[in-house]
């Protein structure tokens, strides 16, 4: 490994009160309105995903002491239905429940504030996660329609941006960043790719849990089980000529297709958090642990560009450099501000995304940084490497980025 300055050394260095992972996993992607969950609540996905974390952790619902949800769309930010969800999964009263929206990177943020209280010794174990069902929810709740007419007239441009549609954003950066629509679709091939080859080597497997969720049977009209065992998204032997023949969506001249985009998805996230002293006092072997995270805000219109942000603040804040990061986990909203993302940083595009991203996988929004963490960690473990990184731009101009080292 290559050699780390003072305060990355620190990083390295194990501690007892370490933020560790005991399990990191997700469900099957499928694609909205016509996937496997297409008939399903959130809740319905996310229940196998609470059960599954705790079991692959080795420790019960009862230690778990808060869990935190991300969830970007569902009805009352999804905290009525999630408690349901996660009593109904056997969690007791004692654990407590609540939920976060940043947009796309909410999971991560439920990630990271669960770290958080565990650091300060709030907590010893929690769970954080997310999940979406952008089937049942992405419609008019997709885009605020009740805003108040001080902020639609506001003379301040970013405000107004707010409301942007993602996919303006999208040809924002690619006009700005000088991204042309034959690179975006070489990127989008690549990504199927890598996600087809993962799939078919079985890469995933570590990751997913497999789920049973209501679908309505076309025949009779009734609610049977319907069991989801893997991402439905990934289009295997998808040509350059194929995806070069969509027509654009936002605008005749547009460079942004549905497939240079990220899919509209369904899918839920979890991972159990614990200190390390916790852990090891139950001989629970922990799978990595979480070192930090940092945000960082952009231009509401071009939103896509927030990693090129808060990557560089994550290696400041936590000592490390570009070249000691073995694999980058960054979500791809859209092939243009991804590949922005890659030439602005300069990383080496091996690193990035190895089994694909979310143009391949899908984009559950609230579920993503978990289900990215989850990735990152079962390819750490695929190839021996130690340290990753997963980020994403978010929604109203902001970037996000955590730190993990596996173990």
């Amino acid at each position: 490994m290559a050699a780390f300055n003072r305060v990355a050394r620190n990083v390295l260095q194990k501690s007892p009160n370490d933020v560790v992972l005991l399990s990191a996993v997700r469900t099957p992607i499928n694609r909205s309105f016509k996937g496997g969950y297409k008939d399903a609540h959130p809740e319905d996905i996310l229940i196998p995903a609470l059960k599954a974390a705790v079991q692959r952790a080795g420790i019960q619902p009862g230690d778990v002491n808060d869990a935190m949800i991300g969830n970007v769309l569902a009805e009352l930010g999804f905290a009525k239905t999630g408690r349901m969800a996660l009593n109904h999964a056997g969690f007791p009263n004692s654990t407590t429940f609540h939920t976060v929206n940043r947009q796309c990177s909410s999971s991560l943020q439920a990630i990271t504030h669960i770290s958080h209280s565990i650091m300060v010794g709030q907590v010893d174990v929690g769970l954080a996660g997310g999940v979406e069902s952008m089937s049942r929810n992405y419609g008019s709740r997709g885009i605020p329609t009740d805003v108040s007419p001080t902020l639609l007239g506001s003379p301040v441009k970013d405000a107004r941006d707010c409301l942007m549609p993602m996919g303006i954003t999208s040809e924002n950066v690619a006009e700005r960043y000088g991204i042309g629509r034959k690179s975006q679709d070489e990127y989008a091939v690549r990504s199927h790719a890598r996600a087809s080859r993962a799939q078919t080597e079985g890469y995933f497997d570590w990751e997913i849990v497999k789920v049973t969720v209501p679908r309505i049977d076309e025949k009779t009209g009734q609610p049977t089980g319907y069991e989801v065992a893997k991402d439905d998204g990934i289009r295997h032997g998808l040509t350059y000529e194929k995806v070069s023949q969509l027509k654009p969506v936002f605008g005749e001249n547009g460079k942004s297709t549905a497939g240079n985009s990220s899919q509209i998805s369904d899918g839920a996230s979890a991972t159990i958090l614990a200190r390390r002293s916790w852990a090891e006092e139950r001989g629970l072997k922990p799978l990595g642990r979480f070192v930090g995270t940092q945000v960082k805000g952009c231009a509401p219109d071009e939103m896509g560009i927030g990693p090129i942000y808060a990557i560089p603040a994550l290696y400041k804040f936590t000592g490390i450099e570009q070249k000691d990061v073995d694999i980058f986990e960054l979500n791809e909203a859209f092939a243009s501000q991804t590949i922005a993302c890659i030439r602005e940083l300069g990383l080496d595009e091996d690193k990035v995304n190895p089994n694909g991203g979310a143009i391949a996988l899908g984009h559950p929004t609230g579920a993503t940084g978990a289900r990215q963490t989850a990735t990152l960690l079962g390819e750490l473990r695929r190839q021996d490497k130690e340290i990753g990184i997963v980020s994403m731009c978010a929604s109203t101009g902001q970037g996000v980025a955590s730190l993990f080292i596996r173990e």
